[in-house]
């Protein structure tokens, strides 16, 4: 029996029951879900005044990387950049996927955002996923005066196993000492292998957006047989000093809630700066599936907010 889980949102309710169950994850349902159909670019695009370049950069072992850059139109220089990691349980979804919510910030704030296509679990295994991220950064940092990007404002963002890459990015950035990060943002991480944690054993069986046993089959395709490292895996880290600052969100209906609380309770044990938010009622990816429900717009609200003091900390700062 499973035990007593927080409510759902009662606006959350009505659109979730409408989505097409979820069956048990395995090799044709993760090629169904990397070929299910999602809006073209274009249409993300359309009405914004954005530049948008396409490149690639060498992965570790030379595997070409695809790099995306949006950039608002007349950009001069030192922008602020978002360098945004899609979700997907790291074994589907692209570059594009949930593109929505950084290019709400490119309106905001005139950020670049620079988005990667880092190759997949199965076939990708162990730090492969991470440093791919890794490298896409370093190109970002290293070409940032090309880019019109301000090096000292690089924020490094993403949802779900993105929000867990990004993560991962971080602490190798750090340790490596390059590139400086200015601050990340981690909406509802994926953070621990372990899946120990009461939220992990509170949303198990068939009824859930990602559930205990998508979470594990997920860790174990990333995984792939490899020890687990703290850059796939950031709660493993011993060591949470150093980080830049940190938001961090999740739903109190998920999985990731209680690593993700951990996680900024480490930071702070370590000195660092953390935001943490933990929006009563709303599953995982709550915010980002259903953007008009009064909760998902305070969650993309919040997170914007805290960009904004983040990127210009000046207090008459305008929208």
């Amino acid at each position: 029996m499973n035990p007593t889980r927080p409510a759902i949102d009662p606006e959350l309710l009505a659109p979730l029951a409408e989505l097409p169950p979820m069956p048990p994850l395995g090799p044709e349902v993760i090629e169904l879900l990397r070929h299910f159909p999602q809006p073209p670019i274009e249409t993300h695009l359309d009405g914004r005044v954005v530049e948008r370049r396409e490149v690639t950069v060498p992965a570790s072992d030379g595997t070409p990387i695809p790099l995306s850059i949006f950039s608002p139109t007349g950009l001069g220089a030192d922008a602020p950049c978002v360098y945004w990691i899609h979700g997907g349980g790291m074994m589907w979804g692209d570059r594009f996927s949930n593109i929505d919510v950084p290019l709400e910030w490119l309106d905001r704030f005139g950020a670049v955002v620079v988005t990667v296509d880092y190759r997949l679990a199965p076939e990708a295994t162990g730090t492969t996923l991470v440093d791919d991220c890794y490298q896409g950064l370093l190109w970002v940092a290293e070409n940032a005066a090309d880019l019109g990007i301000d090096p000292a404002r690089i924020v490094v963002a993403g949802a779900s196993a993105g929000g867990g890459l990004a993560a991962g990015v971080t602490l190798m950035a750090r340790d490596l000492g390059t590139p400086a990060i200015a601050a990340q943002l981690l909406s509802c991480p994926m953070l621990d292998h372990r899946n120990e944690t009461t939220s992990s054993h509170q949303y198990t069986g068939p009824d859930g957006v990602w559930t205990r046993e998508m979470n594990e089959f997920g860790w174990r395709s990333v995984l792939g047989g490899h020890s687990a490292s703290a850059y796939v895996s950031p709660a493993l880290a011993d060591d949470l000093s150093g980080l830049p600052t940190t938001y961090i969100d999740a739903g109190t209906a998920e999985v990731f809630r209680d690593e993700d609380v951990n996680y900024a309770t480490r930071i702070w044990a370590a000195g660092g700066q953390a935001e943490l938010h933990v929006w009563a009622g709303g599953f995982h990816g709550f915010s980002a599936l259903f953007p008009q429900v009064r909760v998902s717009d305070a969650a993309r609200r919040a997170q914007a907010d805290w960009l904004a003091r983040v990127l210009d900390p000046s207090p008459d700062l305008k929208d």
